[in-house]
C-alpha cells in the first residue's frame, strides 16, 4: 500500500476556478501531511490565493485552460499548454500519482485516453462513481463520458465496476447488475439486451440481472451499469430529488413554533438524513479503464466538494486503485 502520493490538480478548470480550487487544495495540505500537491494554472491568478504557512503546494505554469465549449478533438489537438492536459501528462510521466480536475468531461477523457492508455481489452474510459445505499454504497457507471455505447462497452464496464468493487471494497464476488427499465428479460433496447446475454455467460462475474432506477439505492447489487446518458440523467435526477427534499423539510419544520419544536427534537435525525442526501459528500469521480488515476470534480463544484474530489484521488493512490484493477482484468479476460 502506497503511503505518500503527488497529486496534479488541474485548478483553472471548472465553472469557479481557482477561486475555489485553490483554497480546497490548501486546506487539503493542511489535513494531509502524507500528500504533495502541484497546482498547475495561472501563478498571477493562484499566488494571491496562497497562504505563506501552505505546506507541500508547488505552482507549475500553464499557459490556456479548456473551456467547457471546447470540442474534445479540438482541445486535444490545440490545448496541450493548458493547466488539464499538463495535469495529465504528469501523471503519464510518472511525476504525479493522480491528477484532478473540475474541467470538460469530454476533453479530460479524450486526453487521459491520449496519455494514459486503456488497460488491455478495454475500448473506453467510464465515469464511475460510489452512490449510497441502504447498507453501505454501489458503484454505477457509465456516469457521463460515453452517451452512445454498445453492448461489448457496457459488457467492459461491468468488468471494469466488479474489479473496482473487489479491489476497493473487498468483495469476492461483487453483485453486478444491468439498469433498465423492467426486470424481465424481454425489457430494454437490442444493446441491453445483448449486453445481459454477455456479462450472464461471463464465469467470472456475479451476474444479478437487470435493476429498476427505483432499486439503484435498495443495496441489491454493488455495480450498476448503464450507458452514460441514462447514468447521468439518473445520477443529477437524484441530485435534484435530495435537495428538494432537504429544502422541503427545514421549510416544513419553520413554519410555527410547533413545527420548530418537533424540527429542534428531530434535528440529530435531519442532520444525518441531509449529510446521506448531500450530493458533495459524493462528488469526484474515477475515469476507470485508464493506465493511471483522473478523477472528475463537478464543474459547479464549491470548496468542500473541490475537496472531496481531491481525497477521492488519493484514496485511489493509498489503495493503487489501477493496479488492482489491472490484475482483475487480467484474471477475468
Amino acid at each position: 500500500m502506497v503511503t505518500r502520493c503527488t497529486l496534479a490538480v488541474d485548478v483553472m478548470s471548472g465553472d469557479l476556478g481557482p477561486r475555489v480550487a485553490v483554497p480546497a487544495v490548501c486546506r487539503f495540505a493542511e489535513q494531509h501531511p502524507d500528500t504533495e500537491l502541484l497546482l498547475i494554472g495561472d501563478p498571477s491568478r493562484i499566488n494571491p490565493l496562497l497562504t505563506q504557512s501552505t505546506p507541500r503546494v508547488s505552482v507549475l505554469a500553464a499557459e490556456s485552460v479548456v473551456e467547457m465549449t471546447d470540442k474534445p478533438s479540438f482541445a486535444l489537438r490545440k490545448r496541450k499548454d493548458s493547466s488539464m492536459y499538463l495535469a495529465v501528462q504528469l501523471v503519464a510521466e510518472g511525476k504525479a500519482d493522480a491528477c484532478v480536475s473540475a474541467g470538460n468531461t469530454g476533453a479530460l477523457m479524450a486526453m487521459g485516453h491520449y496519455l494514459l492508455h486503456m488497460h488491455p481489452g478495454i475500448d473506453r474510459p467510464a465515469i464511475a462513481t460510489a452512490i449510497p445505499t441502504q447498507n453501505g454504497h454501489c458503484y454505477m457507471l457509465d456516469l457521463g463520458a460515453n452517451v452512445d455505447c454498445s453492448a461489448e462497452h457496457l459488457f467492459q464496464f461491468a468488468l471494469m465496476g466488479s474489479a473496482l468493487s473487489e479491489a476497493v471494497d473487498q468483495l469476492e464476488q461483487p453483485r453486478v447488475s444491468l439498469l433498465n427499465v423492467g426486470q424481465e428479460e424481454i425489457k430494454g433496447n437490442e444493446q441491453v439486451k445483448l449486453a445481459s446475454r454477455l456479462i450472464r455467460e461471463h464465469s467470472s462475474l456475479n451476474y444479478i440481472g437487470y435493476i429498476e432506477g427505483n432499486d439503484i439505492y435498495s443495496g441489491k447489487a454493488d455495480v450498476v451499469v448503464c450507458d452514460g446518458f441514462v447514468g447521468n440523467v439518473a445520477l443529477k435526477s437524484s441530485e435534484g430529488l435530495a435537495r428538494f427534499i432537504t429544502r422541503e423539510l427545514l421549510q416544513s419544520f419553520d413554519a410555527g413554533w410547533y413545527q420548530r419544536l418537533v424540527g429542534l427534537l428531530a434535528r440529530p435525525l435531519l442532520e444525518r438524513l441531509k449529510r446521506q442526501l448531500d450530493p458533495s459528500r459524493r462528488n469526484g469521480a474515477s475515469l476507470l479503464g485508464l493506465q493511471g488515476i483522473v478523477v472528475k470534480s463537478h464543474g459547479s463544484a464549491n470548496e468542500e466538494c473541490f475537496g472531496h474530489a481531491i481525497a477521492q484521488a488519493r484514496a485511489e493512490v493509498i489503495r493503487d486503485v489501477p493496479g488492482l484493477i489491472n490484475e482483475k482484468l487480467s484474471r477475468m479476460l
